[in-house]
Formats: structure tokens, C-alpha cells, sequence
């Protein structure tokens, strides 16, 4: 339909200027009008193939390898955390970051990738937050004292894309908003001694499920965060009764302890909360 249409054009302009068509001939016949054709058939063509190009050309979720280095480097395995020696690699950690806020998540993303680059994205700006203002003991120091309004956590000061997020936008509006995923909570570090420890490698979306379950695992299981005594008996971070509602979405609170604890409660077990340790992680 479109290239007789652009025929139709093509003869008119050829009778307008006076280069009329021979008798008995199409105006495809002429030399111009092979040009023409060809030109129209490369352009129809072209827009077949825009569709299958597009996810192509959009925007993939950028590399890790940056901040896993770091990690690697700077963190230990059980999430004791080396500020100096970032403060030392502070340029890269920029970089980093850079390459964040240069590449927000688009839809077409997968979920492991979108939810890797979240959680990525809280734990570096975290340690950045404290790169920048090291030395400190606690990062609650960092900020006011009026809830969700200046604490640490409520500060909108991280630009990634054309959005400006606080860490707290992260964490409540976005990762436990949107995936609802409980093991988040352990793998979300915010540079204190009773959070859950700052993995010593990145989340990356071909294995996060692996690496979810094994935070759940390490935090659990590691006794300066839970103190599970007895089936009868455990004192159980206050992470597990300030988010009561993220852990009991398919279960009660017993239910997902037992689904990764190595010492098993009874379901009429006695549970206390750990007093909060803030001072920094290092």
C-alpha cells in the first residue's frame, strides 16, 4: 500500500517538473523511479525491524564488578567492615556510584536484576555515607533525631537517574514494597554491629537467591544477632519485631526461623528481643 502510494507521489513530481513518463511506460520504469523504489523498499524495511532492535538499543543493568572488588577487598566474611582502606579506594567507589545513577532499573529489566541493583545501591551509598564522614561511632550520629523526617535513613541525598531517593525510599518504598521478599532485611546493611553483615561480594541477579538464603542463614545462626538457647527459649533480633509483618506474609514468626536455624524452636518457644548494638561495623 505505501509504495504505490509513494508511486503515485513520484509521478506526480515527475509531471510537475516536466520530466513527464513515456507513453506505455510505469513510472517505476523510469531511473528515478527504480531509485526511488529502492530507497522506499530499505525504509519500509527498516521500520519492520525497529520492534525486534528496541530491546537492543534500550538499556541493560549495568556490571557490579566494581563494588564486588571492593568488597572483596575490604570486607571480611563475617561482615567487619574496613572504612579506611575505602576511603583509600574512594575513587572507585565513586565510579561505582557514577555507574548507579547513570543506569536507574527500566521495565524491561528482570526482577533479580532490579532487585540486585537495589540492594547494591543501599549498601554502597550506606558505606559512601560513611566514607565521607568517617570518623564516626554510630551512623545515627550522621543525622537528626526527629523520626522519618532527618535521621540517616530519611535523608533524600541519593541521585540515581533523574530521581533524588533516601535510603529509607529504598528500603520501605521499593524493595519491601514492591517484591515483599523477607530476606531482604538481611541482606540491607546499615553500618552497625547488630545489622546483618555487609556480604563481602555483591548481589548478582543470576544467583540472589542463593545469596538471600545464605544471609538468612549467617544472621540467624550467628549468635552476637540471635541467641537461639533452646527450642524452649531463643532472644531474637529486634529486626524480627519492628518488620513482625514481613516474616509472617506465609507463616508464623516460629515458622521462618526454623526454615533456616540450625537449633529448631517449639512453636510455644519463649522469644525476647536482643538489645540493638549501633555502633559501627568495623
Amino acid at each position: 500500500m505505501y509504495v504505490h502510494r509513494y508511486a503515485a507521489l513520484w509521478k506526480a513530481r515527475c509531471i510537475l517538473s516536466g520530466n513527464g513518463v513515456p507513453f506505455g511506460r510505469s513510472v517505476m520504469d523510469t531511473p528515478g523511479g527504480v531509485l526511488f523504489m529502492r530507497i522506499m523498499k530499505n525504509i519500509l524495511l527498516l521500520l519492520t525491524l525497529v520492534p525486534t532492535l528496541a530491546p537492543t538499543l534500550a538499556r541493560q543493568a549495568p556490571s557490579h564488578k566494581i563494588w564486588d572488588q571492593l568488597l572483596q577487598k575490604h570486607v571480611t566474611t563475617d561482615g567487619k567492615v574496613n572504612y579506611t582502606g575505602f576511603i583509600q579506594n574512594k575513587a572507585e567507589l565513586r565510579r561505582y556510584l557514577d555507574l548507579l545513577a547513570a543506569n536507574p532499573p527500566e521495565n524491561h529489566w528482570k526482577k533479580d536484576e532490579k532487585q540486585a541493583y537495589w540492594i547494591n545501591a543501599y549498601n554502597a551509598f550506606t558505606v559512601k555515607l560513611i566514607v565521607d564522614n568517617y570518623p564516626v561511632k554510630s551512623i545515627r550520629a550522621l543525622g537528626g533525631k526527629v523520626y522519618k523526617i532527618n535521621t540517616p535513613w530519611a535523608k533524600k541525598w541519593i541521585k540515581l537517574g533523574h530521581q533524588v531517593y533516601s535510603l529509607d525510599d529504598i528500603e520501605h518504598g521499593i524493595l519491601r514494597k514492591i517484591w515483599k521478599e523477607p530476606r531482604v532485611h538481611f541482606a540491607l546493611n546499615c553500618a552497625s554491629f547488630s545489622c546483618p553483615r555487609l556480604r563481602n561480594e555483591a548481589y548478582m541477579a543470576d544467583k540472589l537467591n542463593v545469596q538471600l538464603d545464605d544471609q538468612a542463614f549467617f544472621f540467624i545462626n550467628n549468635k552476637a544477632k540471635n541467641t537461639i538457647y533452646s527450642s524452649k527459649e531463643a532472644q531474637l533480633s529486634k529486626i524480627f519485631s519492628w518488620f513482625k509483618g514481613d516474616f509472617t506474609q506465609k507463616g508464623n514468626l516460629i515458622d521462618f526461623i526454623n526454615a533456616y536455624a540450625i537449633v529448631k524452636l517449639d512453636e510455644d518457644a519463649k522469644i525476647t528481643p536482643l538489645d540493638y548494638n549501633w555502633d559501627l561495623n568495623e
